[in-house]
């Protein structure tokens, strides 16, 4: 048999697969518990919203016909939030496949990308796979104010006549750290017009801080500014794969020649749709986030355990040791957390917000694994 992998591109011979974090279920057939809880991939505690869900009941009995592959009610709703017009929408399987969509469309081998350390390990992910080079910016110091966030001057420093594309995640995972509208904005006007800024606000709806930036609005002034969001978080529907990106027309249309036909399937688009009208489902899911980081920061501190501020709805905290035998113990007590020493972080685990009850179990399990 020929040596396939020998014969694939050479961005993909040396590509390793994204790794999700690690299903209930998995866990309870290895290891044969029963009631495990899942604070791995900073999925939404309170499910999607009624409204989407009674919608999706309302849509089955239409699952013969191919969805609308222009997505046109869900990008006019999107557009009307926004304050944008339909043409400067794009709609992906997740938000996941916008960045694909990018890196397929300006990158390739001699061409390049800037992104942070430490920042969301699709960006690699989607370089390397075009052959096109990556750049990861040294992140700030662990005794800063937003510990492993991103520099965005060390980031500027390796943009050349070369990079195509630049990713920068507000607030960032898996720090949860975040960039003022100053910082930003200032940093966004140094780039080259000919290079793209993609800012990923997958966690942006749980933001409650008053200086935090909505750079969809900004898309008048920087027309090589792309937008990413995302259903998969606050909206609760990450089963879907439902996202989306804001930006200029003419920018839109190029990802939409490289886009799949019928890439966002016919439940996610109406899913979608009725979520973005349930105000009062975002609006607790983000009280009940803000209640849980107290309780989550709170509980690692009283155990002597550090974590990094974060405006997300999960938090990073270090077990000041390798944390894979710690991640193993929690896994035994049927709490599923996220290792992160893929991400450079290697002596810290990301836990996901849940609810109150989540929380706890989280807490005792740690009381548990972490004994004398």
């Amino acid at each position: 048999m020929a040596d396939f992998a020998a014969l694939a591109v050479p961005g993909v011979q040396a590509l390793r697969p994204y790794e999700p974090g690690k299903p209930v279920e998995t866990l309870e057939r290895e290891l044969g518990i029963r009631e495990a809880v899942k604070l791995a991939s900073n999925e939404n505690p309170l499910g999607p919203s009624p409204r989407a869900v009674e919608a999706l009941r309302n849509a089955l009995g239409n699952l013969h016909i191919y969805p609308d592959g222009n997505g046109f009610a869900l990008k006019q709703a999107l557009a009307d939030r926004h304050g944008v017009s339909p043409a400067q929408v794009t709609l992906g399987n997740g938000s996941n496949e916008i960045l694909e969509l990018v890196a397929r469309t300006w990158l390739a081998p001699g061409r390049n990308a800037v992104y942070s350390r430490h920042a969301f390990a699709v960006y690699p992910l989607v370089v390397q796979a075009v052959s096109a080079e990556g750049r990861a910016a040294p992140a700030r110091p662990a005794e800063s104010d937003q510990p492993y966030g991103h520099d965005l001057d060390a980031m500027a420093a390796l943009i050349d006549a070369d990079t195509r594309v630049v990713f920068v995640a507000n607030p960032n995972n898996p720090t949860g750290t975040w960039l003022s509208a100053q910082a930003l904005e200032r940093f966004v006007a140094r780039v080259p017009a000919e290079t793209l800024v993609v800012v990923d606000e997958a966690y942006a709806e749980y933001v409650e801080e008053p200086d935090y930036p909505d750079t969809t609005q900004w898309l008048e002034r920087f027309p090589n500014l792309l937008v990413t969001r995302t259903f998969s978080k606050i909206h609760g529907l990450a089963g879907l794969r439902l996202g989306y990106s804001i930006c200029s027309a003419m920018v839109a249309e190029l990802l939409n020649r490289v886009r799949q036909p019928f890439n966002v399937n016919a439940l996610a688009q109406v899913a979608g749709l009725a979520a973005l009208g349930d105000t009062a489902h975002v609006a607790e899911s983000v009280r009940v986030n803000r209640e849980g980081l107290r309780q989550v920061e709170a509980g690692l501190r009283e155990r002597g355990l550090g974590c990094i501020p974060s405006v997300g709805n999960f938090l990073t905290f270090d077990v000041r040791e390798a944390p894979g035998p710690v991640y193993e113990r929690l896994l035994r007590q049927g709490v599923i957390v996220r290792p992160v020493a893929n991400y450079g972080l290697t002596t810290h685990l990301r836990v996901t917000i849940g609810t109150p009850s989540e929380n706890g179990r989280f807490l005792q399990a740690l009381d548990a694994v972490l004994k004398p």
